[in-house]
């Protein structure tokens, strides 16, 4: 069974960057998307950006321009470099593995969940 472990949370003021990472226990199926959400007190979770086993990447308009997803397969590891960071995403945000190994054989992986906060 797959492990996704997340680091790089915290505490940050308005208008400054964050870096989080995830990295997973072992190697992922060649067909699979990598990717992070986030929830917020009272919100739904929401996706903040994804990435393709190819490098195709995929951002939610909230946080187009503003943060950078990207992925390392040699390390089983995927990043979220967060810039210009706004009190409205203060969040906990998990990382996530969609595998596919075939239309009957889709499995889903998550992160612990790390905690981010921007304060204004």
């Amino acid at each position: 069974q797959v492990q996704l472990v997340e680091s790089g949370g915290g505490l940050v003021q308005a208008g400054g960057s964050l870096g989080l990472s995830c990295t997973a226990s072992e190697k992922i199926f060649s067909i699979n998307i990598m990717g992070w959400y986030r929830q917020a007190i009272g919100k739904q979770r929401e996706l903040v950006a994804d990435i393709t086993s190819s490098g195709s990447t995929n951002y939610a308009d909230s946080v187009k321009g503003r943060f950078t997803i990207s992925r390392d397969n040699a390390k089983n590891t995927v990043y979220l470099q967060m810039n210009s960071l706004k009190p409205e995403d203060t969040a906990v945000y998990y990382c996530n593995v969609h595998e596919v190994r075939g239309i009957a054989h889709i499995k889903d992986y998550w992160g612990q969940g790390t905690q981010v906060t921007v304060s204004s």
